[in-house]
């Protein structure tokens, strides 16, 4: 049996606790209770999130010492106002030496590196706390645009819903890709997604207010290898060119040509990150006009090409 500890503090994000769900899921696949799945706090009894949901957990700090062979630390909303914890930091400096993963979602990395345990490593975090995370700890190789990295035995995961993604990993290592693709399919998760998959998604960057801007992008993304102009979008939703690019850019705040560009800028790096397609392909498949065409467009918006682009996806290390 494979024991999984989640750890909680005060006002810990309660979205954390949804990766739990993938290791339940994982038993009902697998047909056996692979994961034992326990909830830690330090002083144990009830926590409370900062939703004001409280939970029952056990004490890390008992008389016998407490054992996982996977330790996972919640995050919480503002880790920047958490004093350090030094009898925290001893119990995980201890764990990671004695467990075969030691890993943290979202902004409970923070933890991990208050203790030390990130130092000379690659981590990633929230985005939004990533720059602040590397200033406070210069010693760690913080990496804002991924979804999860794993360093040896400590893996770390960006905002919430990516500890989903990270769990979902651990099962594949565990148990293999069957089961956590059949995983990934019971909790209707879109795409069992890589951990070098960035952050940012264009689509939700666009995020339209009424169905007919939403069905446009549909149909965009749909016919991304076509040329796609004003005109046939605005066909597509039965509206007027003018009227569409009006509507279009008081929804989302760009032109049409703009949001075009931003959807073949997301299937590309998608393309790039999961597949063994030449750039040739990936640029022909995603209406880019050829290879230097989407290399210009790929610098312009991230700054990198798209051969650092999947050097960096392939170069994900695997855990041990």
């Amino acid at each position: 049996m494979h024991k999984v500890g989640f750890i909680v503090g005060q006002g810990f994000q309660i979205l954390s606790l949804s990766a739990q769900a993938v290791f339940e899921y994982a038993n009902l696949v697998a047909g056996e209770d692979f994961y034992q799945i326990t909830l830690y706090s330090l002083d144990g009894g009830e926590v409370t999130s900062s939703l004001g949901i409280g939970v029952n957990t056990h004490s890390l700090l008992g008389r016998h010492k407490v054992f996982a062979d996977t330790w996972i630390v919640t995050g919480m909303n503002d880790p920047l106002t958490q004093p350090p914890n030094p009898v925290l930091h001893t119990f995980l400096q201890r764990a990671s030496s004695q467990s075969r993963r030691l890993s943290a979602i979202c902004t409970g990395a923070y933890y991990l590196a208050q203790a030390g345990l990130l130092n000379g490593r690659r981590a990633t975090t929230h985005w939004a706390l990533a720059d602040a995370m590397q200033q406070q700890f210069p010693e760690i190789a913080v990496d804002a645009n991924r979804i999860y990295i794993i360093d040896g035995h400590i893996w770390t995961s960006a905002g919430m819903t990516a500890g989903l993604d990270m769990a979902l990993a651990m099962v594949e290592k565990d148990l293999g890709n069957e089961v956590a693709r059949s995983v990934a399919q019971k909790l209707v998760m879109n795409q069992k997604r890589a951990g070098g998959q960035s952050q940012h998604s264009e689509m939700l960057a666009l995020s339209p207010k009424s169905d007919r801007i939403q069905s446009a992008l549909d149909y965009a993304r749909n016919h991304l290898r076509q040329p796609l102009t004003v005109d046939d979008l605005a066909a597509a939703v039965h509206l007027s060119p003018r009227q569409f690019s009006r509507i279009f850019r008081e929804e989302t705040g760009k032109t049409p040509a703009k949001g075009i560009e931003l959807l073949r800028l997301e299937a590309a790096r998608l393309m790039i990150e999961k597949s063994r397609h030449s750039l040739d392909v990936v640029a022909r498949e995603t209406g880019f006009r050829d290879r230097r065409h989407m290399r210009e467009v790929f610098v312009r918006s991230f700054g990198l090409s798209p051969q650092l682009l999947r050097q960096q996806a392939r170069a994900e290390p695997i855990a041990g």
